[in-house]
């Protein structure tokens, strides 16, 4: 038994790490517009509240994915928050980042985190089959990982803003998948592998494209007010 909790152990974090990289992904281009000083803070209060939800999900998970339209409707959230992230995220010569609001990339980084977090609710769920500690420490396990990372990918945007354009491209074959794995879009449309690749390929630079769209359109605004 005692061997089986260790190894259960070992397997929550390995989910962990495999599975939190979109999450870090979504929180960094989320604290991207604040002040340093308000960046900690932001990673800090927005992963907590996230895994606090996790952990209330994590009981319905199994009814609640079976519901249709569900990761759906998730998908075109993630890819609607895609492209307001990188609107919000790059920063331009009429507004300062430090202007970006904090509740604001807070929103973001819950609702983000929560919908993106399906497979690592799930997998964590399965790995402790019930036990209670074993689910609240790999769901607690995530805010520490998830803040280093974040911190790590918020310093690599600020030096190189091709990070921040990969980042939302990222969350666009993330929120692509989500939709083609939907219960009602797959049994109706049943979509082949080399369609769903296709797919979140073009769903990537179809954020990309719109971020940068409204990104100019929100500068020629400020321009010429």
């Amino acid at each position: 038994m005692h061997w089986h909790f260790l190894v259960s152990i070992l397997s929550v974090v390995l989910i962990d790490l495999v599975l939190g990289g979109d999450n870090a992904v979504v929180i960094a281009c989320s604290v991207r517009g604040l002040s340093r000083p308000q960046r900690s803070r932001g990673i800090a209060v927005g992963a907590a509240c996230a895994v606090i939800l996790r952990v209330a999900i994590t009981f319905f998970a199994a009814d609640l994915l079976g519901h249709r339209f569900l990761q759906l409707a998730g998908g075109v959230l993630i890819l609607w928050i895609a492209v307001r992230l990188l609107q919000d995220a790059m920063p331009d010569a009429a507004s300062a980042r430090v202007t970006h609001d904090f509740w604001k990339a807070v929103g973001y980084i819950v609702a983000a985190d929560v919908t993106m977090s399906t497979d690592n609710i799930l997998a964590i769920a399965a790995v402790s089959k019930g036990n209670l500690s074993l689910l609240i420490f790999g769901l607690g396990l995530s805010i520490p990982l998830v803040v280093f990372a974040s911190n790590l990918l918020s310093r690599l945007m600020d030096r190189y803003p091709l990070v921040v354009y990969l980042g939302a491209a990222i969350l666009g074959r993330v929120g692509m998948e989500m939709i083609l794995t939907d219960s009602f879009v797959a049994h109706k449309f049943h979509p082949a592998e080399p369609l769903r690749y296709f797919m979140q390929a073009l769903a990537a630079l179809a954020v990309v494209a719109a971020g940068r769209l409204r990104l100019e359109v929100r500068q020629q605004q400020t321009s010429h007010p």
